[in-house]
């Protein structure tokens, strides 16, 4: 029993909020960039959490020991080289949405495209640093890898506060901002014209949207798909209106990633766990390309 409580329980309710607040974050940018392929990556969050990971996990004990007098100082414990790796996540990635909405900032607010363009800038940036990490400390890339391939192995009750910390706030965003998503659909002009104050709106629904993607891969890695697959699905079947539809992604995307993380346990024996990332990839791929046939 006490194995249920602390290890299954604490993987399945990281796994279903992890995988609404996915599914959330990519109904609210498909809906701010009108763009179908847009997903919670879109904006470099993905490669700024693993490059912070990185550093975290190349560096770990460098790390530990820099840290060791000031937090003796305040009487506080020292943390081992692992769990420094979500906190540098979440900076990485919270970095690198600061860095691309700055970048992709204009004289008249955010522009889709221009926001688009800096996040692809960020991630290609980041990816090159991350290579350059593990060029240089061989030792480390398999667990970089691993890590950038998404997995709740090792994951309990303590990786609840850093997720929440960042699901709540973004999940009030995006929800406050339904209404928004659906005068945007109308288009920029139209949205102004209604009274809706569209820079603002944009940047509102686009940091609600990354600070969740940031927690997400902070404390779980890359888990990529269910931020695209799930809101295509949902409208098919609950139309466009965001206010069913953003209620929809949480549940069907905590559905989603709950099976994905038990899929990933039951496949190989032994004890073997495949990352969970791997699992939405191979499945959320063909079902995805099997829609846009469809659609076509």
């Amino acid at each position: 029993m006490l194995v249920v409580g602390q290890i299954r329980l604490a993987r399945v309710c990281l796994a279903a909020l992890c995988g609404g607040a996915l599914a959330v974050a990519g109904v609210a940018l498909q809906g701010v960039l009108r763009n179908p392929l847009a997903d919670p990556f879109t904006l470099g969050i993905s490669a700024g959490a693993a490059c912070g990971a990185s550093v975290a996990i190349a560096l770990g004990g460098v790390l530990a020991a820099t840290l060791s007098a000031p937090l003796a100082a305040l009487r506080l414990p020292l943390p081992g080289p692992a769990a420094l790796v979500p906190p540098a996540a979440l900076a990485g990635a919270l970095l690198a949405l600061a860095g691309a909405l700055w970048l992709g900032r204009g004289d008249g607010g955010f522009r889709r495209e221009s926001v688009i363009l800096a996040g692809i800038a960020v991630a290609a940036f980041l990816g090159a640093l991350v290579a350059l990490i593990k060029a240089l400390n061989e030792e480390s890339v398999t667990s970089i890898v691993f890590w950038i391939m998404g997995s709740f192995q090792g994951r309990g009750w303590d990786s609840l506060p850093l997720l929440l910390l960042t699901l709540v706030p973004g999940l009030l965003a995006v929800g406050m901002g339904w209404r928004a998503l659906d005068v945007l659909a109308l288009g920029d002009e139209q949205a102004a014209q209604l009274g809706l104050h569209v820079g603002r709106a944009r940047l509102w629904l686009l940091a609600g949207a990354s600070c969740m993607t940031a927690g997400c891969v902070a404390v779980a890695g890359v888990i990529g798909f269910v931020g695209l697959v799930v809101p295509h699905v949902l409208r098919l079947v609950l139309g466009c209106g965001h206010g069913p539809l953003l209620a929809g992604a949480f549940f069907g995307g905590g559905v989603l990633l709950v099976w994905a993380d038990v899929l990933a346990r039951c496949v190989l024996d032994g004890g073997q766990e495949l990352p969970v990332g791997v699992v939405t990839a191979l499945v959320g791929g063909p079902f995805f390309a099997l829609l846009v046939r469809r659609r076509t």
